[in-house]
C-alpha cells in the first residue's frame, strides 16, 4: 500500500510542479514579466511543495499509527475468555497468530474464533488501504489547487520556496542530533542497568571474559565472568596492526602519488586502490583464513614459533590493507588542497621536492591526513567481519599478535545474538562494551580536532 502512496505523490509533485511552471510562464508571456518576482521554476517548486509535503506527512504518520491502532480494534474485538488475564506476550503472541492466519499461513488449525478476527483483519486492512488512497489523494488535490490559486506576478515563490528549504536542513540536522542523544541514552541507560547487576571495577579491570550464563532454571551453565580487559586488549593489538600497515603505506602511497607519479600512473594507481574500499569485509575475512592465515601459520612454523589457527595478526593484516584507500585518498586530496604557491615557494628557495613534501606540503595538509586516519582508525576499531573469521572468537589477555584474540565488536555482536532475556547480564554486557567503544571514538575525534585546530591556525 505505502509503496502505490509514495509513488503517487511522486508523480503528483511533479505534475503540480510542471502546472505552477506553466502558471508562472503564463504571467512572463502575457507581459508581466519586469513584475515579476520569482521564476516559473520558483513557482512550480511552490505549487509541488504544498502537494507533495503534506501528503507526505500524514502517509509517515498513517504508516506510524495504523498497525497499533488496528491492533487495538483487533483486540478489543476478541471474546473475553481470550483476553482476560493476558499479559503483552500472549498479546502478541495471538495478535501475531491472527495476522498469520489473515496472510494464509497456517500453521495448525485455528479456533474459529481466530478464523473470524482473521477475516475482521482483512476486511479492515482493506477499508484501510482505499481510505489512505482517497484521503491522501484528496489532500494533494486540496493542496494544488489552494497553492495554485495563490500564484501570481509578484507572488514571492522563491521566498516561499527557500524558507520551506532553509526548514528542510534544519530539520535534518535535529534529526542528527535527536539520533545522536537517543544513541547515548539508550546506551547510557542499559549500561547503568548492566553496571548494577555486575560492579564496574570487575567489568573494566577483571581478567575474566565469559559471558554464558543460565537463562532458564533447569539450564546448566556457569555464573558468568565479565572481565572485559582481554576484550579491550585484543581491540587494542588489532587496531594497532592494521594502523602500522595503514598509515605508512596510505601515506606513501599518497606521497608518490602527488608529487612523484607521472599522470598515467596517478590515473591508474588511484582508481585501483579505491576499489579496495569498495570490496565487502566477508571478502576480506575469506583472503585472510583461506590466505594470509596459513601463510603466517606456515612462517611460525618454520621460525619454530607456536601460531594459533585464528591470531590477530592474520586480522590486523588485512584490516591493514582494506582500510589504506581511506588514508591515502583522504591524504592525496588534503595534499592536492594545499596552496600551489608554497610548493612553488619553497622550491624556488632551493629546496628538494622530498624537503618540501616533509617541510612544507605535510605539515600544511595534517588537518586533512588526520581526518584519513581517523576514519580509517574508526572503521579498524568498528569492523566484526574480519576479526569473527581470521582471529576468533574467545578474549584471552595477551598481546602475543600470533595467539587468537577477539574484539568489543565482535563479542557486542554475539551477546545479542540467540535466545536470552533482554535484561540479563549477558545481554547488557553489549551495551556497557558500546558505550565504552562510544567513548573511545569520542576521545580520538576529540585528540584530532585538537590537532586540526592547532595546524590550522599556523597555515591559514
Amino acid at each position: 500500500m505505502f509503496s502505490y502512496l509514495f509513488l503517487t505523490i511522486i508523480v503528483m509533485s511533479a505534475v503540480a510542479f510542471f502546472v505552477g511552471q506553466a502558471t508562472g510562464k503564463r504571467f512572463a508571456a502575457v507581459g508581466d514579466a519586469p513584475d515579476m518576482h520569482s521564476l516559473p521554476s520558483y513557482h512550480g517548486a511552490y505549487v509541488a511543495v504544498w502537494v507533495g509535503i503534506p501528503s507526505l506527512v500524514l502517509v509517515l504518520l498513517w504508516a506510524l499509527f495504523q498497525s497499533s491502532v488496528i491492533d487495538s480494534l483487533l483486540w478489543s474485538s476478541l471474546p473475553d475468555h481470550l483476553t482476560s488475564g493476558a499479559d503483552a506476550a500472549n498479546r502478541s503472541l495471538l495478535l501475531s497468530e491472527i495476522r498469520n492466519v489473515a496472510e494464509g499461513r497456517i500453521f495448525s488449525e485455528p479456533t474459529p474464533e481466530v478464523l473470524a478476527a482473521a477475516e475482521r483483519l482483512n476486511g479492515w486492512q482493506a477499508i484501510v488501504r482505499i481510505a489512505g488512497f482517497v484521503v491522501v489523494l484528496a489532500l494533494m488535490v486540496a493542496g494544488l489547487f489552494f497553492a495554485r490559486a495563490r500564484l501570481a506576478p509578484r507572488f514571492r515563490a522563491r521566498n516561499s520556496v527557500e524558507r520551506f528549504l532553509d526548514g528542510f536542513m534544519v530539520l535534518c540536522a535535529l534529526a542528527a542530533i535527536v539520533t545522536t542523544i537517543g544513541i547515548v541514552v539508550s546506551l547510557v541507560y542499559e549500561a547503568w542497568a548492566f553496571f548494577k547487576l555486575v560492579p564496574p571495577q570487575d567489568f573494566f579491570f577483571g581478567t575474566k571474559w565469559e559471558p554464558q550464563i543460565a537463562i532458564r532454571a533447569d539450564q546448566i551453565a556457569g555464573q558468568g565472568a565479565f572481565g572485559a580487559l582481554p576484550v579491550f586488549l585484543g581491540t587494542l593489538v588489532i587496531s594497532v596492526i592494521a594502523m602500522l600497515v595503514a598509515i605508512p603505506t596510505g601515506i606513501y602511497t599518497a606521497i608518490y602519488l602527488n608529487e612523484y607519479a607521472s599522470k598515467r600512473v596517478r590515473q591508474t594507481v588511484k582508481p585501483m586502490l579505491e576499489i579496495l574500499a569498495g570490496v565487502p569485509t566477508v571478502v576480506y575475512g575469506f583472503f585472510a583464513v583461506l590466505t594470509v592465515a596459513p601463510a603466517i601459520r606456515e612462517a611460525g612454523g618454520l621460525l619454530g614459533l607456536a601460531t594459533s589457527p585464528n591470531s590477530a595478526l592474520a586480522a590486523g593484516l588485512v584490516m591493514g590493507t582494506m582500510i589504506i584507500p581511506f588514508v591515502s585518498s583522504l591524504s592525496d586530496d588534503a595534499l592536492n588542497a594545499v596552496p600551489r604557491s608554497m610548493r612553488d615557494g619553497s622550491l624556488a628557495m632551493g629546496a628538494t621536492p622530498g624537503e618540501t613534501m616533509l617541510r612544507v606540503m605535510l605539515p600544511a595538509a595534517l588537518p586533512g591526513i588526520m581526518g584519513g586516519v581517523l576514519l580509517a582508525l574508526s572503521r579498524a576499531i568498528g569492523e566484526t567481519m574480519i576479526v569473527v573469521m581470521a582471529a576468533g572468537l574467545i578474549a584471552s589477555l595477551n598481546v602475543n599478535p600470533l595467539d587468537s584474540v577477539t574484539t568489543v565488536t565482535v563479542q557486542i555482536v554475539t551477546l545479542l545474538t540467540g535466545d536470552t532475556e533482554f535484561d540479563s547480564p549477558k545481554t547488557l554486557a553489549a551495551f556497557a562494551l558500546g558505550l565504552v567503544l562510544f567513548l573511545v571514538t569520542l576521545g580520538l575525534n576529540v585528540i584530532a580536532l585538537g590537532i586540526v585546530r592547532r595546524y590550522r591556525e599556523q597555515y591559514e
